[in-house]
Formats: structure tokens, C-alpha cells, sequence
């Protein structure tokens, strides 16, 4: 269906503003984000499977301590690029401390942690592409939940190199057993 189709001009070049207007104006809850190259991606609504490992990541981490002021679900992050800035929208961000002041896509400062549940779909963005993108903006953390039996949750830091290095990995019920402390820093 093109762009026309569903009630939408697309323009010649996609500034993050726009993206803020095209998830405003969709009513069937999808996400658009664009790469920092300026790559389109749509991305359907997390279903109910989605929402619940979304919910569990957010009370083990609020039951650490964590205040939920800094543990957001689906905020928009402004990705720095070579030819622009992207717009990324992580399942789940750990902030550091306060967020920055209130807008549709905030910097990437101040995170200790983006998670991505992966949806159908979007494996290869999430496990490839993001990967790049959050490790170019620097984000301490970040891991991805795939959607196989286990649930499995891929850890990543990033180097003093500025790339990610895998960590951990293990299953999500597994993570839920132990505390975010052991691996995230106070």
C-alpha cells in the first residue's frame, strides 16, 4: 500500500519531525523509525506476548530499585549519523538518571540500557542493524530478547573500541532470577 494510500505525502527527505507526525497520524499503532542513512523501516504494534516480556524487564528492574521515572517503554531516541540524525524507538531504555527535558525524540545521553524484544520481522534490524546504530550513539548497554522458546536475551556492551562485544546470553526466565545489579552498574 503506498504512502498516498493510507493518507500520507511522503517527502523527499524524512527529518525526524515528520516521523513524530506519520506515528501521530497512523491509526493502526505501528512505529516508524529511520536509520540515521535515512532508511525508512515501519514497524507493526507489539503484540500481547511482546507486552508481557516488556512488563516483566520493567518490574525486575523497579524491583531492584530501579526508579520507574528512569525505566521508559517506547520513547523515541534521536540516533546521530554521518548525514543526519535517525530515530530509533527501543522497546525498553534504562536512564542513568532524569530524562532529558520532554520531546518526541530525546538524545541518547544519560542511557545505561536499550532492550529490543524482537519482533517478527525486524530480527535482522534489531540484531544487526541496531546494533551499529546504539553502538555509534554510544549507549553503554544494550540487549535484544528473541522470540524462541527460551526467550532468549543477548547481552552486549560496548568497548572502549566503540563497538559492542557480546556479554551473556540466557534465557529470559533465567535473567528474571537474578538481579539487575549483576548486570548493570548502580
Amino acid at each position: 500500500m503506498s504512502a498516498e494510500a493510507i493518507g500520507m505525502n511522503m517527502p523527499a527527505v524524512i527529518t525526524l519531525d515528520d516521523l513524530a507526525a506519520m506515528i501521530s497520524a497512523d491509526t493502526h499503532g505501528r512505529r516508524y523509525e529511520t536509520s540515521p542513512e535515512g532508511v525508512l523501516f515501519v514497524v507493526p504494534p507489539p503484540d500481547s506476548d511482546h507486552a508481557v516480556i516488556a512488563s516483566r524487564l520493567m518490574f525486575w528492574l523497579a524491583g531492584d530499585g530501579w526508579p520507574i521515572e528512569q525505566i521508559v517503554q517506547g520513547i523515541g531516541l534521536r540516533i546521530p549519523g554521518p548525514e543526519g540524525d535517525g530515530g530509533r524507538i527501543p522497546d525498553l531504555t534504562l536512564w542513568a538518571g532524569p530524562l532529558p527535558p520532554s520531546s518526541v525524540w530525546l538524545p541518547a545521553d544519560g542511557i545505561t540500557l536499550a532492550i529490543e524484544i524482537v519482533s517478527r520481522g525486524s530480527e535482522a534490524i534489531d540484531q544487526l542493524v541496531k546494533v551499529a546504530e546504539y553502538a555509534s550513539a554510544s549507549i553503554p548497554r544494550y540487549w535484544t530478547v528473541a522470540r524462541d522458546a527460551s526467550q532468549t536475551v543477548t547481552m552486549f556492551q560496548l568497548t572502549g573500541a566503540g563497538i559492542y562485544e557480546t556479554v551473556a546470553q540466557m534465557p529470559l526466565d533465567q535473567l528474571l532470577e537474578t538481579k539487575p545489579g549483576d548486570h548493570l552498574p548502580a
